[in-house]
C-alpha cells in the first residue's frame, strides 16, 4: 500500500508536471473510484479549473483548485500518479485522466480499484471527520514523545495506527523499527526517553531517504531492510537470516540479531 513516502513522490510529481495548469476534461474509466459524485459532475467542476496548490497529509493527497474546491486522490493499496504526454502511453489500470491544456495528460492508476477520488470543501474538516493523527513528517521530538506516553501495546501498531501518526504501514514501520534496532512487538510503556527520542530521529531519516530514493528498493542507502526484505534473505549490516513474525495483523520483517526481543 503507498505509503508517506510514496504519496510525498506523488505530490512532488504533480507540483512538478500539472501544477498552474489547466485542465481541459476529466476522462473516468471506471466510476467505482469516484466517492460522492458521478462522472459528469467530476468533470463539471474541473473543466476549465487550474491545479493551484498541493498538500499531503500521512496517505492522502489534496491538490487545490483555482475555484477554492479540492481534489482527494487517495491511492488505496495499489495506486499510483503518471504525467504522460499521450494517451496510449497511460500505464495499465489507469482509471481517470486529467486531460490537460498543454496536451499532456495526468492519469490517476489504480489496478485493484481500492483507492478513490473525491472533491471536498474543507480538507481539515475531512481529516478531522476521518480521525487521522498528526503527519508523521510534521510531528516533531517532543509531540512524538508525548503522544507515546500512556500508549499500550506493541511498537509496531502504534507507528502503524494512523489515528495516532498519519502515514506509516507495514513496510516502512518494519525499516524504521531495523534502523533503530527495536522489535517489532516491544511494548511502547518499554521504551525509554532516550529510545523514544532516537526512533523519532531514525523515523524521519528513513522517510526522507525513502523520498530521496523515490521509493525505489534499489535506490535506498546501504544498510536499509527494504531492498532485502524477503524472509531467509541476508542481513544487510550482520548477514543474519531475515525473519517474518505476525505483528498487529501484519507479517514484519526483521532480523533476530539486531533486533532482539527486549
Amino acid at each position: 500500500m503507498p505509503e508517506l513516502p510514496d504519496v510525498e513522490v506523488f505530490k512532488r510529481r504533480l507540483d512538478a508536471t500539472a501544477l498552474h495548469q489547466t485542465i481541459g476534461g476529466v476522462e473516468v474509466e471506471d466510476e467505482r473510484i469516484l466517492r460522492g459524485c458521478g462522472p459528469a459532475e467530476l468533470e463539471r467542476r474541473l473543466q476549465g479549473r487550474s491545479l493551484e496548490s498541493s498538500r499531503r497529509h500521512g496517505k492522502h493527497l489534496f491538490a487545490g483548485l483555482n475555484s477554492g474546491d479540492w481534489l482527494e486522490l487517495h491511492f488505496g493499496m495499489t495506486g499510483d500518479l503518471a504525467y504522460v504526454e499521450d494517451v496510449e502511453d497511460a500505464p495499465p489500470h489507469t482509471r481517470a485522466l486529467f486531460h490537460l491544456e498543454n496536451g499532456h495528460h495526468l492519469a490517476y492508476v489504480d489496478r485493484r480499484k481500492l483507492g478513490h477520488l473525491a472533491l471536498l470543501e474543507d480538507v481539515d474538516a475531512y481529516l478531522a471527520e476521518l480521525g487521522l493523527g498528526p503527519d508523521a513528517r510534521a510531528l516533531g521530538p517532543e509531540e512524538f514523545l508525548e503522544r507515546a506516553r500512556g500508549q499500550r501495546g506493541q511498537v509496531k501498531c502504534w507507528l502503524m495506527d494512523q489515528e495516532k501518526i498519519a502515514g506509516i504501514g507495514n513496510v516502512y514501520s518494519d525499516e524504521v523499527l531495523f534502523q533503530a534496532g527495536i522489535h517489532p512487538r516491544t511494548p511502547v510503556k518499554a521504551l525509554s526517553g532516550t529510545d523514544l527520542w532516537e526512533l523519532h530521529r531514525t523515523l524521519w531519516r528513513v522517510l526522507d531517504a525513502a523520498v530521496q530514493a523515490a521509493v525505489r528498493p534499489e535506490a535506498m542507502p546501504e544498510g536499509f531492510l527494504l531492498p532485502h526484505r524477503e524472509e531467509g534473505a541476508p542481513c544487510p549490516r550482520c548477514g543474519t537470516p531475515i525473519q517474518t513474525i505476525g505483528a498487529c495483523g501484519r507479517t514484519a520483517y526483521l532480523c533476530p540479531s539486531c533486533q532482539p526481543v527486549s
